[in-house]
């Protein structure tokens, strides 16, 4: 699988006019390679892979060196001596690469400043050519196996949400209701969470990404939970807004809008149909509702490796979506002050339209 992947790219390497590819983001890394060391920042690296038409190295350090060499598929493993850059040039050096093409949108400045004052120290020339999003596109359609990977880490996460809202009543604080989310997301054998559980009550339902405070929940009130789990290296994310008791007339009308908006967006999504289209379905829903200037975010996001991936399923940047996406759908209106309402399913694209991984198609009468 990993062999496959890296020879794919090695046939985009002429249409790039390079000879050698440079991949540090950790999703590409271990989409390629198999290796599953995060980075613990943006400026700490746990290794770097460098490709060229006959050769396929990941460089680390000697942190990571034991269980890089136990997870790597189809790569030498080289433990840098001193730092990255210096092992970086020596590789080129010695692998005669002339072209080297780097993730643009992902290397930090200082380091891109860095390599570029070492290549030009070296005979030949090294040349630096930016690239963007080209493993990423690669990650677009998902395989079989990450499908179901998908699938598993979906229903780990539905199991533990579900427990979670059965539990809810008025008193309980944000913050510990998140942390519940958390803790059970580990206990059920997941990697760890997606991303920070949003757990978001009254007025602070109206920020789409609120961090978790310590309100206690309140009858009557909506209460958004954003959550997602990583279970295998895939993340889930799916979002349910609900209500201790009855809610008022204004949030049923906002709730009931969402929920029609998501199943008009769900029954219509289909392979070749723009992303833009897709999103103008729930939009437009939204608008002719009265609440169009309170749904400002995108209808959804790819997902796989990364909890928010290519495809972007919003009103900018047409792309046609094609089968085998994974991508969720996510409409939602949140109004200043009072709370918000959002409700999110993830769907992979058949060929007759979207099938849902996070909720039965029964839920939502398809």
């Amino acid at each position: 699988m990993y062999e496959d992947r890296v020879d794919g790219l090695r046939g985009k390497f002429q249409g790039f006019g390079i000879d050698a590819i440079w991949i540090v983001q950790p999703e590409n890394r271990r989409y390629l390679s198999g290796f599953k060391a995060p980075d613990g920042q943006l400026t700490e690296s746990s290794g770097s892979l460098l490709i060229t038409f006959d050769e396929a190295l990941l460089i680390t350090d000697s942190r990571y060196t034991t269980q890089a060499e136990k997870e790597v598929v189809g790569f030498e493993v080289i433990t840098q001596k001193g730092d990255l850059v210096e092992a970086l040039s020596k590789a080129l050096k010695e692998l005669g690469a002339k072209r080297l093409g780097f993730e643009g949108g992902y290397l930090i400045w200082e380091l891109y400043q860095q390599v570029k004052e070492r290549l030009s120290q070296q005979s030949p020339l090294i040349e630096l050519v930016p690239l963007s999003g080209v493993v990423e596109e690669m990650r677009v359609v998902k395989e079989p196996g990450e499908v179901e990977a998908l699938r598993r880490s979906a229903k780990l996460m539905g199991n533990v949400l579900d427990r979670v809202i059965r539990e809810l009543e008025p008193g309980h604080i944000e913050r510990d209701v998140a942390w519940r989310i958390e803790t059970l997301i580990r206990e059920q054998g997941a990697d760890e969470a997606a991303f920070p559980p949003i757990v978001a009550s009254g007025p602070n339902s109206a920020l789409p990404h609120a961090i978790p405070t310590n309100r206690a929940l309140e009858e009557r009130e909506p209460i958004i939970l954003d959550v997602g789990a990583k279970l295998e290296g895939y993340c889930s994310d799916m979002t349910r807004t609900v209500f201790l008791g009855e809610p008022s007339e204004d949030f049923k009308e906002i709730y009931a809008t969402v929920r029609e908006a998501q199943i008009s967006a769900l029954r219509s999504v289909k392979p070749g149909m723009e992303t833009t289209e897709a999103d103008s379905i729930a939009r437009d829903h939204i608008l002719k509702a009265g609440y169009g200037d309170f749904f400002g975010h995108s209808l959804g996001h790819g997902i796989g490796l990364a909890p928010h991936e290519t495809p972007a399923v919003g009103p900018l940047k047409p792309k046609a979506l094609r089968e085998g996406m994974v991508f969720t759908v996510e409409p939602g209106i949140y109004i200043p002050g009072k709370g918000g309402v959002r409700l999110e399913e993830m769907v992979i694209l058949e060929k007759d339209g979207a099938e849902l991984i996070t909720t039965n198609k029964d839920f939502y009468s398809f």
